[in-house]
């Protein structure tokens, strides 16, 4: 019988064919094509060995790593973007949309830029804005207090972009303000 262990191609009776990268206690991990990562008990016995191991502990190489996080990326990136709602996702009605910004002054040309680069920049500003909050809330240096004061201003800036909702296709990524009682 083939040995299983680091580097042995296996075949899951209910996930195809994967290939034993690591372990962790009494757990073998491996990476099934069609299923990504499980974690399988060593003494599962339903394993078909199709290679053997290759190695008694595994030694990477950072270049085959690489080589195979690009392979992924490659070979799956188009399929999650098809399968997958995006994490920010603009409303369905903007798609291929322009914005355009006319100057009072007629004599001046307007500006044209597409919804989705302008879309972006407020999803970074939304993102950078969560990460200075979540940074105040950590830090060990400020009072409560201080952090009190800084979240009000950081409510108050979420409650200057809720103008861009209208951008959002779902509204849980929508900027919230101060709420009013």
């Amino acid at each position: 019988m083939e040995k299983i262990g680091f580097g042995a191609k296996v075949v899951h009776p209910s996930f195809g064919e994967g290939v034993i990268f690591g372990a962790e206690g009494d757990f073998w991990r491996v990476f099934f094509k069609d299923r990504g990562e499980k974690e399988i008990a060593k003494n599962f016995v339903g394993f078909e060995v199709k290679e053997g191991a290759t190695m008694e502990t595994p030694e990477p190489d950072l270049s085959d790593i690489v080589t195979a996080v690009t392979h992924v990326f490659e070979e799956y990136i188009d399929v999650l973007r098809k399968n997958e709602p995006d994490p920010v996702a603009l409303a369905d009605k903007w798609d291929g949309g322009m914005m355009l910004l006319q100057p009072e002054d007629t004599s001046l040309k307007p500006k044209e830029i597409p919804i989705d680069t302008f879309f972006h920049k407020i999803v970074m500003a939304r993102d950078r804005m969560r990460v200075l909050e979540a940074k105040i809330n950590a830090h060990e240096g400020l009072s409560d207090a201080d952090k009190v004061e800084l979240q009000q201003y950081i409510t108050r800036i979420y409650g200057s972009f809720t103008t861009f909702n209208v951008l959002f296709k779902y509204k849980e990524d929508w900027f919230v303000g101060e709420k009013k009682d």
